[in-house]
């Protein structure tokens, strides 16, 4: 048994969640249109590029949550799992999950995507464990704040140990399935790394590391 972990926007779905449900939000009206859009779109690009500023933009994405009330953000959920993440799901990454499973390890995903977005995607993966962004809720609504480390690049290797050491886990025999370079600080922690349809940067680490590289879409 070993732990096997993954990250999920553009790894175990097609596409990313967190600038999805941004877009999702210009589509239902509930964010202004324009401007919400074009922010959201720099941040997702500099994400990519590898020098987002994870705490500006959470302070950016988590702001919808403050202005909807909690019953409203479930309602908006449901539809954006159905219209949105529904056609991002992945047959060969359900097939990849039940290998593991089948091989009796723990799975863990770990996104830098808040909570409150992914919680329910992963559910649908059939994956319960999870260490992502912590929105702050005080007095049953979200405040904007974020709570701890967000698990972005290094964060993600600070939030695993912390989590490691609560569970009385270890990494031996570890993998991480990732398709972002954004995610190499962690990648060079477990035993068995793997680039999954990898960006340019991190396939180019892959090569050099020789790390396996597949592709998880059809």
């Amino acid at each position: 048994m070993a732990l096997a972990i993954f990250d999920l926007d553009n790894t175990l779905i097609a596409g990313d969640s967190d600038h999805s449900w941004g877009e999702f939000l210009v589509a239902e009206q509930r964010v202004d249109a324009q401007q919400f859009q074009k922010t959201n779109d720099q941040f997702y690009a500099d994400y990519v590029a590898g020098s987002l500023d994870i705490f500006a933009y959470l302070e950016f994405s988590l702001r919808p949550l403050t202005e909807i009330p909690m019953a409203e953000l479930r309602e908006l959920h449901i539809k954006f799992m159905q219209q949105v993440i529904a056609p991002m799901q992945l047959p060969k990454a359900q097939a990849l999950l039940e290998k593991h499973r089948a091989a009796g390890d723990r799975l863990l995903i770990i996104t830098a995507t808040n909570r409150f977005v992914v919680e329910p995607i992963c559910h649908s993966l059939g994956v319960t464990e999870l260490l992502a962004a912590e929105p702050e809720i005080a007095d049953g609504r979200y405040t904007g704040k974020v709570v701890g480390t967000p698990t972005y690049q290094q964060g993600k290797v600070v939030r695993l140990k912390k989590w490691l050491q609560e569970q009385s886990e270890t990494l031996e025999g570890s993998w991480f399935y990732s398709d972002s370079a954004n995610d190499l600080p962690l990648l060079l922690e477990v035993d068995n790394p793997v680039a999954v349809d990898p960006c340019d940067r991190l396939q180019a680490e892959a090569q050099d590391k020789q790390w396996p590289i597949i592709s998880l879409r059809d």
